[in-house]
């Protein structure tokens, strides 16, 4: 964080100062909510959860080196008490990004988001001093800790912008002002909160409409109603894509005999050839995407497809693909699911089996409202088209809808299986599994399929596990 003062910080969030004795003192280190990473000159910001209250760690974080609490109420330690915490923390990042001089770069989308923001994240550092969103925390908390860890040294900020409703996405546009802002899809993700795509794509264009004049819209030209949000924005429009019409489009895509996707990169100012480390074809997409930002920061089209080319996964469980010492391949994608990633997932799957025998490991996709059966059946049934060799669909009535839908699909339906929860899941393939096989796990974080992953790993494990 930029250094700012105790007393800087109160006036800028509109709180009153308690038990500090300097309020000169500065805030030097990020501000955090975890008292875990609590560093010397950390702002700590206490939030009252359902199972845990931070106001009740105030002691131990400044012992271990913060110089106050951000509060709701004193807490017997230097504090700056605000009536509400995260409207605070808001108020703080917005002030520090305004100081900060960097150029701000917002992403949003149904599926792809955090793949994509880790890819321009590790594009743009070959140019300058980047700070990007860690994981997915692109909500109303994370997003200002993520901007409140940028310092002066920062030149580009990246951020992931998520949201639940109409809303949410102008609200952290406000806290942080984008000059580039992408929208990547619109698909089914939390379509039961939001009621159709039509209203997804009205949050997501939230973001092209609190760009300037003088910013850059970077929209998908094969998504039709992402491609419509050039009619909300004063910026500039950029279109990437496999479209003839793109700006910035790949063109000979392909997949690789380990189903890593290659293509000839196409920009304004030249092309090159990209083949990526990462694993299945739906990252050209989000590799375009990161393309265009980075094109109109500056960067060459060679210097871009050589950045793409070394890039890997920065977050976990994201198509993490791991080779156990006897060969079996574990593909952990299980941090979360919805139709448009799982069936790019099943896509990959397919692709990295090329004469192996494929296990497709499924549990429930969440808030899909009453699009739920109907999307289960045809993850199902889309599973028994790409000839996945076996598909172990886990959980509960969800579950058993992917199931049904591979049944009824064909006679290799015969070949997936309904199991109640993730022990028998591992239970099952522990048994079956040979070497050579790839076994894809995945389904909606609520799930925790990512303990199947985990606990197949360590059946393999005979020495150190290689992950690729």
């Amino acid at each position: 964080m930029i250094a700012l003062s105790l007393a800087e910080i109160a006036v800028v969030v509109g709180g009153q100062t308690y038990d500090i004795p300097d309020p000169s003192v500065q805030v030097t280190a990020p501000v955090v909510r975890d008292s875990r990473e609590v560093r010397p000159g950390s702002l700590f910001a206490a939030f009252v959860g359902e199972r845990v209250d931070g106001h009740d760690f105030a002691a131990q974080v400044v012992e271990a080196g913060a110089v106050a609490v951000l509060a709701s109420r004193p807490v017997g330690v230097p504090a700056i008490v605000v009536e509400d915490v995260q409207s605070a923390l808001g108020a703080l990042a917005r002030h520090v990004v305004r100081r900060l001089g960097a150029t701000l770069v917002a992403l949003t989308g149904s599926a792809g988001k955090t793949s994509t923001k880790d890819l321009i994240a590790q594009v743009l550092q070959r140019k300058a001093p980047t700070v990007f969103t860690p994981g997915s925390l692109n909500n109303e908390i994370g997003l200002p800790l993520t901007a409140l860890s940028a310092t002066e040294e920062t030149k580009f900020l990246v951020l992931e912008m998520g949201a639940r409703g109409i809303g949410h996405i102008r609200y952290l546009a406000d806290l942080t002002p984008p000059k580039i802002g992408l929208v990547l899809n619109v698909g089914t993700a939390h379509i039961g909160e939001f009621g159709g795509r039509e209203q997804i794509a009205q949050a997501k264009g939230e973001l092209v409409e609190s760009l300037p004049e003088d910013g850059a819209a970077i929209l998908n030209a094969d998504d039709p109603l992402v491609r419509a949000m050039a009619s909300r924005t004063k910026a500039k429009v950029i279109l990437f894509g496999e479209s003839g019409e793109a700006d910035v489009r790949a063109e000979n895509v392909r997949l690789t005999d380990t189903g890593q996707p290659a293509f000839r990169l196409h920009t304004p100012s030249g092309a090159s050839d990209v083949t990526m480390r990462l694993y299945g074809e739906h990252h050209v997409s989000n590799a375009l995407a990161a393309a265009a930002v980075a094109h109109e920061l500056g960067m060459s089209a060679e210097e871009i497809a050589t950045a793409l080319s070394e890039a890997g996964s920065l977050s976990r469980w994201r198509m993490e693909v791991t080779e156990r010492p006897d060969g079996v391949t574990i593909v952990n994608d299980a941090y979360n699911a919805n139709p448009e990633s799982m069936r790019a997932a099943l896509r990959a799957l397919a692709a990295m089996g090329n004469g192996r025998r494929t296990w497709a490991v499924l549990g429930k996709m969440a808030e899909l409202g009453d699009e739920a059966l109907a999307e289960h059946d045809a993850v199902g049934r889309l599973a028994v088209r790409l000839n996945v060799g076996k598909l172990v669909a886990v959980g509960g009535r969800e579950a058993s809808w992917l199931q049904l839908g591979a049944y009824n699909e064909g006679s290799w339906g015969e070949e997936s299986v309904h199991v109640s929860d993730a022990q028998a899941a591992v239970d099952l393939l522990r048994s079956e599994l040979r070497p050579g096989d790839v076994v894809l796990v995945k389904a909606s974080r609520s799930v925790g399929l990512e303990s199947v992953a985990q606990a197949l790993l360590e059946t393999g494990a005979e020495g150190e596990v290689a992950a690729r």
